[in-house]
């Protein structure tokens, strides 16, 4: 079956499932969530119900297909989910978009589109989480959109702890393509400038074998010897994905340093094709590296074609995160802007769980997260592995809520509990929001914050298939981005309005002018 075939089937799949996307945010206040945690309904819909219905067994009824209905015994509308800051799906979206081709549904992650963009929520003053809670109705009767925000402390970069990375690069050849090694080595060259002179850097290359090219090596009056390194890079053969992480990873424990922040840096288009290329067994040695040794993964994505589904799953067993780059612009915002502001770390295994209100709140449906669910009984269980949260971060969930008839009081609490990065003493902050919060409409008389958020939820969503209520058009939503780039003077929000304006095209939703040309085949 060819690629292009594929791609339809796995659209054909997210039409007929209904996948509803989405991501997460923070604002202050503190206290406990709910002590029910029997687990809700598996599909993220959950369906509330005054009383019991159903067979005293605890049962779900008959309902119809896609569509949840309450238990006999009263569900406990709990949300539970470990905390994401990865971006790297919009970014690569954005790329097959400007590509002319519609981006894989399987590749389309909410959380990430919404997470690209940072709200100003409130800051904390110390190393937790500030908790914003708030929200808006859609236009859709009863249904709203309840935003949940969380936020930490930025970076001191002059206090914060020296970084002791590895950086792992792919250099198969694959790599040979314009906007992969040739851009993966622009971006080692700005991190190398603007990391500290007490901080560490290791180069390891790998393709059909693994290389070390540079060991770990205080920064100081080295810049020049990491320079030489990073130009030293040349395509070869193939991609023994395995080779590079196991060397890299064997540099990194070597080059440990107590009391810095140590981390594997993998670039990569994640294609592997020799040695061990199963994805179980590249998981299990990050997860060993990152449980015996502290030693977190970074991964960044190049490539039109890229192991999207590997890097995504890699990064999450080591702790870490995933970005990708397609631009030297983009290559600037994550080694320069990013890296080594979020070298200093602010949570561990970080979760939030929101509670709904069941005398208020009808039925909810969280937008993304999918493979980021926690039990909602190992909320506290803080054996069970969150996110690991750095300095200046900020992290949006959004859910579609639709109300009871005439609701008032409160609507939901939602609760992040995440460990203490020195200490591992557990923390725990809340947030809550109220009926009223969600009188006012998303388009006219929401805030650019919060509709920002929304356009990103919805234009996932649409990329996967979804229908989420009261979700405008794609050109709709490419004019309300407008707004907010007119009133922000936002360059990123403009490039959010461009990729709706193209997905638009490619979906057909506005009808073509004269003269334009549509492609049979926009997966190609």
């Amino acid at each position: 079956m060819n690629r292009a075939h594929r791609r339809r089937g796995v659209l054909a799949a997210a039409l007929a499932a209904g996948l509803l996307l989405g991501g997460c945010a923070g604002a202050g206040g503190s206290g406990e969530a709910t002590s029910d945690h029997r687990k809700a309904l598996p599909d993220g819909g959950r369906t509330a119900a005054p009383a019991p219905t159903a067979p005293a067994d605890g049962r779900a009824t008959d309902a119809p297909e896609g569509e949840q209905r309450a238990p006999s015994r009263a569900p406990d509308y709990l949300s539970t989910f470990a905390l994401d800051v990865d971006t790297a799906s919009y970014g690569y979206a954005r790329r097959a978009l400007a590509e002319g081709r519609l981006p894989d549904p399987a590749t389309v992650r909410p959380e990430e589109f919404v997470n690209s963009f940072r709200p100003d929520y409130p800051r904390p003053a110390d190393d937790g989480f500030s908790v914003t809670v708030d929200g808006a109705a859609t236009g859709a009767e009863g249904w709203s959109l309840v935003r949940v925000g969380l936020a930490t402390r930025p970076a001191d970069r002059a206090a914060r702890p020296p970084a002791a990375l590895t950086f792992v690069v792919d250099v198969s050849g694959s790599m040979g393509e314009p906007g992969r090694l040739d851009l993966v080595q622009h971006s080692l060259r700005l991190a190398a400038d603007e990391l500290r002179d007490d901080d560490s850097v290791a180069l390891v290359a790998f393709s059909d074998e693994a290389e070390t090219v540079l060991p770990m090596t205080r920064l100081g009056d080295a810049r020049h010897r990491v320079r030489e390194a990073v130009d030293s890079l040349a395509v070869r053969s193939s991609t023994n994905l395995e080779a590079g992480l196991r060397a890299g990873y064997d540099v990194a424990s070597e080059g440990r340093r107590d009391g810095a922040a140590n981390r594997v840096v993998l670039l990569s288009d994640a294609l592997a094709n020799t040695g061990e290329t199963s994805a179980d067994a590249l998981l299990g040695r990050v997860d060993r590296q990152r449980r015996e040794h502290g030693i977190t993964l970074f991964g960044v994505g190049v490539g039109s074609e890229y192991g999207d589904a590997l890097m995504e799953r890699l990064a999450d067993k080591g702790d870490g995160r995933t970005a990708y780059v397609s631009t030297r612009e983009q290559a600037r915002k994550v080694f320069v802007d990013q890296l080594p502001a979020q070298v200093e770390l602010r949570a561990r295994d970080a979760k939030a769980q929101v509670a709904f209100d069941r005398a208020t709140v009808e039925r909810f449906r969280l937008i993304g997260y999918e493979n980021r669910e926690v039990a909602d009984e190992d909320f506290r269980n803080d054996r069970v592995d969150g996110g690991e949260i750095g300095a200046g971060h900020t992290v949006t969930a959004l859910y579609a809520v639709k109300t009871r008839p005439g609701a008032s009081g409160r609507i939901a609490t939602a609760t992040v509990r995440w460990l203490d990065p020195d200490s591992r003493s557990p923390q725990e902050r809340s947030g809550t929001v109220d009926a009223s919060a969600l009188r006012a409409g998303l388009w006219d008389g929401g805030h650019d914050s919060l509709r920002l958020s929304a356009i990103a939820a919805y234009f996932a969503d649409r990329l996967r298939g979804g229908s989420l209520p009261g979700a405008p058009g794609l050109a709709e939503l490419a004019g309300h981005a407008d707004g907010i780039r007119a009133r922000s003077g936002s360059a990123v929000v403009g490039e959010l309005a461009e990729a709706l304006r193209q997905a638009d095209r490619l979906m057909g939703e506005t009808p073509l002018e004269e003269g334009e040309f549509r492609s049979s085949d926009p997966y190609a």
